[in-house]
């Protein structure tokens, strides 16, 4: 029924539009195949140390200007105690975080009986941290662009990327993905190939949003992206995927007042609560948040 949203030319059409028709078809896939149910996360980010150096993000390695921070793993644990059915545990690539330390971590919140969702980057303890428990895991690729990929990320590499993003799946993780919108030399070509990716991938979950340059790192002064085609990526999504889940994303709500609910009105259906204690929320600054 919707073959025609994975072809790249009618994906290109649909960003080029207006979005008013595109919106309305992705609110009624949203009600069709997911339901009207907001659903409820509570997001914790322990860790604002990383090993990388992204260019966009603001708790990139290289930042010297950052207050970095580690919660304790009883923080972590003292957290997920509140009435969420859900914990997102985030944080930068901090090898602080051992396999040992994080699956005793991820056992201690499972006693509860609620889901553990993992978004702490490339590793090679993804089958150890499925047997402790963890249930979903988000990886976002940002672009699937090699060039921008390269120059985006030094160090990194897009197919490690992509081979980690597979082996979740295979591990049988809820697998998670997403992009950035609005990148430094980014097309709506490259944009059409990362929703073509997300459909390829299977993911179970995509979380979009527009760049926001931060303060204190290389793309600090450039142009950000734009809500309205963040919100047509978002849309996009949903037709080419309707039954996955789609945060309403806080760089949503950065960039346009009421973002958040537009997004849930567009083909959205969760909603992330941070939870992490106030004292350390600022300092996880990955795009400017705070005014």
């Amino acid at each position: 029924m919707y073959n025609k949203y994975v072809e790249k030319t009618e994906i290109i059409k649909l960003l080029q539009s207006d979005g008013t028709e595109l919106f309305k078809e992705a609110d009624r896939l949203r009600h069709e195949c997911v339901g009207d149910e907001v659903l409820v996360r509570g997001l914790i980010e322990f860790s604002n140390y990383c090993r990388q150096n992204c260019l966009y993000c603001g708790i990139r390695g290289a930042n010297d200007k950052v207050d970095r921070y580690r919660l304790t793993p009883q923080e972590i644990i003292e957290l997920a105690q509140s009435d969420y059915k859900t914990f997102v545990l985030q944080s930068g690539e901090d090898p602080y975080f051992t396999t040992e330390i994080l699956c005793d971590i991820v056992k201690e919140i499972k006693k509860r009986d609620v889901a553990v969702t993992l978004s702490i980057g490339e590793r090679d303890d993804y089958e150890q941290l499925k047997a402790a428990g963890a249930d979903r895991f988000l990886l976002r690729i940002e672009t699937t662009n090699p060039e921008l990929y390269a120059k985006m990320h030094p160090g990194m590499s897009l197919e490690s990327r992509k081979e980690c993003l597979f082996k979740l799946k295979e591990l049988g993780y809820e697998t998670g993905t997403g992009c950035l919108v609005g990148l430094p030399g980014q097309t709506l070509e490259m944009l059409a190939d990362d929703i073509l990716f997300f459909k390829k991938l299977q993911a179970d979950m995509v979380g979009l949003g527009p760049f926001i340059p931060c303060q204190n790192t290389p793309l600090g002064d450039s142009t950000g992206g734009t809500f309205d085609l963040a919100l047509k990526v978002m849309a996009i999504t949903r037709l080419v995927l309707p039954d996955i889940n789609i945060p309403a994303t806080t760089a949503m709500e950065t960039l346009e007042t009421g973002g958040r609910e537009k997004a849930l009105q567009s083909g959205a259906n969760v909603v992330m609560i941070n939870i992490t204690p106030e004292n350390y929320r600022k300092k996880y600054e990955i795009y400017r948040r705070y005014k």
